[in-house]
């Protein structure tokens, strides 16, 4: 054992210990739903720092409180909160996360996700501070968004500055929803990573909702989904291999251990090991670790560090959309649950994407932000794809029957999608219009539109 508790890598084979974990039978498959949100003072719409009175501290101390979660310190900063495998916690300019438990249902899902609100809103409503719901942040500069205090944070600060423009924008500047998945076996875990991969672009174009920064249009319905098109492309974007043949567990982990290193974290510091090897590592000679090996604590933390459209852990994570209103955080595990948890959709989705190779689909991935369901992949329009992709996951979910108690099942939190897949226009361009007519392009307007 090592000095974090968790067990020596010693071979390659360790590595996978991961991923083969993950795999469980269908009746076992679960739902994990994460989504960030801006914290904003009524007012004034400012960023709301860690410290003072009203503060982040201050929010997080306020939930604890009144919820009885238990606190997540870094040294004698409270970072987050956690209640059983649901937890609360800070992206590095402030964004309040929620990781959501694994749930049967998206009827669980909608539950959790409003009962968070409800919970934050109770210890936010005192401090003045209210949240947004946006794929960007729209008003506040980079220089003036604070940092939480989390040692990993300014590590990858500073290593961000050296592989790309805009990966301190992503990291400080940005919000996202994402879905967790399981899988079965690794054979149906290439499967889900391959069609949820490739059509991942569809969901950046349909959940669009990021066309602001510093008070401006900035020129995309997907401004954060641009901004990870120039952030660090070790760690990145459509991993090519994905789409072999005989992809599996073993080439993701030799992806992973490719990737630069950010941190190794011990005694509660982490310690700055950016742009060194995990392969050094695992051979006793990181510098400033010689003759050390890794465990699998350390593996699974320099998973987190890698940022595909798709990543896989002990599950996969769908990466692509942008956040936005309540309804369309159900709507996201919605549409993937559908598209990947039956298994009629899953060969449906593979079948759209059997005929794409590579370069299309990084082509698509590319030129959704600016033209969302306008943008081609061979020949077709991610609006038409969007359709067929809603019909599929719609007979997924009906396959699924899982029902609430009026007796309705998972389909209708895809509602909101198919108004934006029928009329080719998604939240960016709808906030676009108002802001150029509506608004008179007073960005502060977008804080009560968009406010939860």
């Amino acid at each position: 054992m090592a000095s974090n508790n968790s067990p020596i890598i010693e071979k390659f084979d360790d590595l996978l210990l991961t991923f083969q974990k993950g795999m469980k039978p269908k009746a076992d498959w679960r739902i994990g739903t994460e989504h960030e949100k801006f914290g904003f003072y009524h007012g004034t719409n400012d960023t709301v720092p860690y410290g003072g009175e009203n503060g982040i501290r201050a929010l997080l101390e306020g939930v604890q409180k009144g919820n009885n979660w238990a606190p997540i310190m870094e040294g004698d900063n409270i970072i987050g909160l956690k209640d059983g495998m649901a937890s609360i916690t800070l992206e590095p300019g402030g964004q309040f996360e929620l990781s959501g438990a694994p749930l049967n249902s998206i009827h669980e899902t909608c539950k959790e996700i409003a009962s968070h609100l409800k919970v934050v809103r109770a210890a936010a409503d005192p401090l003045n501070i209210g949240f947004l719901g946006l794929g960007f942040q729209p008003k506040t500069a980079l220089e003036d968004v604070p940092m939480m205090p989390k040692g990993r944070y300014n590590i990858m600060k500073a290593y961000m500055q050296k592989v790309g423009r805009l990966g301190r924008q992503m990291m400080f500047r940005s919000c996202t929803v994402q879905v967790n998945l399981d899988y079965s076996s690794e054979f149906d875990m290439a499967q889900k990573f391959k069609a949820s991969l490739a059509l991942q672009p569809i969901a950046t174009a349909l959940f669009a909702n990021s066309p602001f920064a510093e008070g401006r249009l900035n020129g995309y319905q997907s401004y954060r989904a641009h901004v990870w098109s120039d952030t660090d492309p070790d760690r990145t974007g459509v991993p090519k291999f994905i789409f072999n043949k005989d992809f599996g567990f073993a080439d993701y982990a030799n992806y992973a251990l490719d990737v630069p290193m950010y941190f190794v974290y011990r005694d509660g510091i982490y310690h700055d090991v950016s742009g060194l090897s995990f392969r050094d590592f695992m051979a006793g000679k990181l510098k400033g670790f010689e003759g050390q090996l890794p465990t699998q604590k350390d593996w699974e933390d320099h998973l987190t560090t890698l940022f595909p459209e798709v990543r896989l852990k002990s599950y996969l994570e769908m990466r692509g959309a942008d956040s936005g209103p309540w309804s369309r955080l159900c709507a996201l595990p919605a549409l993937f649950v559908g598209m990947l948890y039956d298994d009629a959709s899953l060969k449906a989705c593979l079948e759209i994407i059997k005929d794409w190779d590579y370069e299309d689909i990084e082509g698509l991935r590319r030129s959704v932000p600016m033209l969302g369901l306008d943008a081609k992949i061979a020949g077709r329009r991610a609006q038409d794809i969007a359709k067929e992709v809603l019909e599929i996951s719609r007979a997924g979910l009906n396959a699924r029957a899982q029902l609430n108690a009026a007796g309705d099942n998972e389909t209708g939190f895809l509602s909101e999608l198919d108004e934006i897949a029928s009329s080719g226009k998604n939240s960016a361009q709808k906030l676009i219009e108002k802001f150029k007519n509506e608004w008179g392009r007073d960005i502060n307007r977008v804080y009560e539109e968009c406010a939860y």
